[in-house]
């Protein structure tokens, strides 16, 4: 952003792109109404907070290809600045405006999304990320100092302004119902940096909880139990680098503990899927994997239809499918299990299961997704192919059942 606002006028661009809100070929839409929601708050409030900078955001429900060359056209535009992607959808927007645009146009491209700048990592090239997290990570803590959070950019004059027309469209507009806040969600927050910001005033300095954060992540009922920041970053509310910055000045003037650095080995976790998405590139969303492995997942219409309703015959498994079916949200414990015996147990093809993920959480990111599902299915980064137990799990991480009671109670379809 500091680089598009050093121009001597600047405008912003955001597209509801109609393809992200259609049916996918697993039968689901590609964005459900939670994530949906969630960022039509976050775009909503980033369209006040930029013009207060004088920088209109022009937002269409429109695919990338058709508004932005015609803003080009319009405006007599020469430079775009956009955030680099590299998985398969987003490459394919990229290369339709670019063949749209006048060759003039530069488009600049920057990777701004990650705690470890791809500049800095201590490997030759992509093709040298480590596959195993742990040699990743330790590499990387020893030779890298993070980044410091882009600045806020001065406001723009006020002649830089150009008439903004547009809105942002709600729900329906994106062919979607609208919906009540579950009172029993774990995730009742809504979207946008201030809200995200909000969020870490909460969870590091008023209650202190980042430094029970490693103790208590596992758990699966309530607001604190862990710090939620997953949806905020997913959607660029808020950087990585501003998250871990924050966690160090949290160790310098309250505590520095485990518990405190568990938030920053998320938050590798969190980039070591984005290097491996740009080390094996599309082979992330085939059903071989990474590990190009034999896989004979199965596409069962009854198991589908219990794994999704939470009607199968594991009760730990049913409480967190509901939960997500009703808030968009579910736990990491959580997703670890209901992965697994979608995967392992039932054996069903694990790319339905990343599928219907990236449908319903408010959270989805695509390299964290379909990289955890990997992992979890045996395809993946884990080197030792394990298979949850849910009665076990349950008895460990629920063991008094009020989880599952609170999402059991009823039933909800």
């Amino acid at each position: 952003m500091n680089k598009a606002c050093s121009s001597t006028s600047t405008i912003a661009v955001f597209c509801f792109d109609p393809r992200r809100f259609a049916i996918d070929r697993y039968g689901f839409k590609r964005t459900e109404r939670f994530r949906a929601q969630f960022l039509i708050e976050s775009v909503t409030e980033l369209k006040s907070n930029l013009k207060k900078l004088n920088i209109p955001l022009f937002v269409f429900h429109d695919q990338p290809e058709n508004c932005i060359p015609r803003l080009v056209t319009a405006l007599g535009i020469d430079r775009i600045y956009v955030q680099r992607e590299w998985t398969r959808d987003e490459v394919k927007v990229r290369n339709g405006v670019c063949a749209k645009i006048p060759g003039h146009v530069q488009l600049q491209e920057y990777y701004d999304q990650f705690l470890f700048h791809p500049e800095d990592i201590p490997f030759m090239d992509y093709q040298q990320i480590p596959n195993v997290f742990t040699v990743f990570r330790k590499k990387c803590e020893k030779n890298i100092r993070i980044r410091s959070p882009l600045k806020y950019p001065d406001p723009k004059p006020v002649n830089n302004w150009i008439e903004d027309r547009t809105k942002v469209p709600d729900l329906k507009e994106l062919g979607l119902e609208p919906f009540e806040t579950d009172l029993r969600t774990a995730f009742p927050f809504k979207g946008g940096e201030s809200n995200a910001r909000t969020r870490i005033d909460h969870y590091f300095w008023e209650t202190h909880r980042l430094s029970q954060y490693k103790k208590t992540r596992n758990g699966l009922i309530g607001q604190d139990y862990s710090s939620k920041l997953s949806t905020w970053l997913a959607n660029g509310s808020i950087s990585a680098r501003t998250v871990f910055w924050e966690v160090k000045r949290y160790e310098q003037t309250v505590k520095k503990n485990e518990d405190t650095y568990w938030l920053i080995f998320e938050l590798i976790w969190r980039d070591f899927f984005k290097y491996i998405s740009l080390k094996y590139g599309n082979r992330i969303f085939q059903g071989k994997g990474i590990q190009d492995k034999m896989y004979h997942g199965r596409r069962n219409q009854q198991h589908k239809k219990d794994w999704i309703l939470g009607t199968t015959c594991a009760s730990f498994i049913n409480a967190n499918m509901r939960e997500l079916a009703q808030t968009g949200w579910m736990s990491n414990r959580g997703r670890q299990n209901v992965a697994s015996y979608w995967a392992k147990t039932l054996q069903q093809d694990w790319r339905l299961g990343a599928a219907y993920f990236e449908s319903m959480l408010i959270d989805y990111d695509v390299h964290s997704n379909w990289g955890n599902w990997m992992y979890v299915s045996g395809v993946g980064n884990d080197p030792r192919n394990r298979i949850f137990n849910p009665e076990r799990q349950a008895e460990i991480y629920d063991s008094k059942g009020k989880y599952q009671e609170l999402w059991l109670q009823e039933t909800l379809f």
